[in-house]
């Protein structure tokens, strides 16, 4: 970990609290390319009513567009929770060259934790993944959501009984 994986995770963080203060699960992404953010984006499956629309594909999609390419090699992905199957694939499929993530996610994670679909040497390109970088700050927001989200539906079920 260095510098700069701390100052684009520290902008993945500030896509993820907006993601929290707009009601999504809080998870944020930024695509760097040549040391520069070219894409960032939050969780928006609950706006969009979309179930891809996880941060990590809203991002690939800003930098394919910017880049003028779906080859994204080059590129670093900074996300603040650990990718799933869905957005490993998507990483792998776009030649991202290095993961970033936060906090791993020990229910669904696909880069190393539940699955490993990144390093798995059937598929034709491989990523540098780095984990645990300002863990502990991407696993707080998350950890807010859901009490708060538990707390709201026991006091739901509190008023229906």
């Amino acid at each position: 970990m260095n510098v700069a994986d701390q100052k684009f995770m520290a902008v993945a963080l500030k896509e993820a609290r907006r993601a929290l203060q707009d009601g999504e699960v809080p998870i944020g992404a930024v695509v760097v390319y040549d040391g520069e953010i070219i894409a960032r984006a939050q969780n928006l499956r609950e706006g969009l009513q979309d179930p891809s629309a996880h941060a990590e594909m809203l991002a690939l999609r800003e930098a394919a567009r910017k880049l003028h390419r779906w080859r994204l090699t080059g590129a670093a992905l900074y996300v603040t929770l650990e990718p799933c199957a869905m957005c490993a694939g998507a990483l792998v499929l776009a030649r991202i060259d290095r993961l970033v993530y936060g906090c791993e996610d020990p229910k669904a994670g696909a880069c190393g934790s539940v699955f490993d679909i990144i390093r798995d040497p059937r598929l034709n390109h491989r990523i540098e993944v780095l984990g645990g970088v300002m863990g502990e700050e991407c696993g707080s927001v998350l950890k807010e959501f859901f009490e708060n989200r538990r707390g709201a539906d026991r006091n739901a079920n509190t008023l229906n009984k």
